[in-house]
């Protein structure tokens, strides 16, 4: 997948304004083993239909976190995950992209794809502190069967996330990462002051060892007609299908 800073011409009212910066993400499916030009194109529409969905999904899980956090007295801010449209673009042999909102200022990870607890940014930080609550707040929600990934972004305003179900799924739902994240999840996590706001429990008892998790193998909302610029070049951003 290739990412671009782009520019909203025109056409994207009310999602955004001329004028507005975003980022155009096209997955290419030759990388897949496809290259029959109709194989092709139903893949790249499949990889970034799903693309929205993944992080969609998360983000009406935040919306929910967000309305039951921000009744808590000293709660504060809490973290978004900024939505991800489908385009289709006619004169490009690689049709179907997202688009969203360019994130401006220091990119940061809070989490990452094998469900470690990272870096000091994550420990320390008020959005990294909050993100491990909901990542909590979610895995509990789902009686462990669900959990989101890749928490990153800038501030508190998050994209580029990943789900994690079990083999089963979750209420119809299957998520993009691997099961294992959630056991890791569960050994790793440690509660913190929100966790606590929010009455989760702890997923480990006190003096419990933690496991050494099992580390992952390697893997091998519908806009109308617009343009967008990109840096460097242009491309036409038109109806989605």
């Amino acid at each position: 997948r290739k990412a671009f800073r782009s520019k909203v011409m025109q056409g994207l009212v009310p999602v955004f304004s001329p004028g507005h910066p975003c980022v155009l993400k096209v997955h290419n499916a030759i990388a897949y083993g496809t290259k029959n030009n109709d194989e092709l194109i139903k893949k790249n529409h499949k990889l970034a239909l799903e693309e929205c969905y993944i992080q969609n999904t998360a983000r009406e899980y935040a919306k929910i976190y967000a309305a039951e956090a921000e009744q808590l007295d000293g709660f504060g801010e809490v973290p978004e995950i900024i939505p991800v449209f489908l385009i289709h673009r006619p004169k490009s042999n690689i049709p179907y992209a997202t688009v969203e909102e360019e994130l401006i200022g220091e990119f940061v990870k809070y989490s990452v794809r094998d469900g470690k607890e990272i870096n000091f940014m994550r420990r320390d930080s008020e959005a990294g502190q909050k993100c491990c609550t909901f990542q909590h707040w979610v895995y509990e929600r789902t009686s462990g069967s669900l959990l989101i990934t890749d928490m990153q972004g800038v501030g508190m305003k998050l994209t580029d996330v990943g789900i994690a179900t079990l083999a089963k799924g979750y209420k119809g739902f299957k998520g993009n990462c691997s099961i294992s994240f959630i056991e890791q999840f569960k050994a790793l996590h440690q509660c913190n002051k929100y966790c606590e706001m929010l009455g989760l429990k702890p997923l480990q008892t006190t003096g419990q060892k933690l496991r050494k998790p099992v580390m992952p193998k390697p893997k091998t909302q519908q806009l109308n007609s617009s343009t967008s610029k990109k840096t460097g070049g242009s491309a036409q951003v038109a109806k989605k299908i």
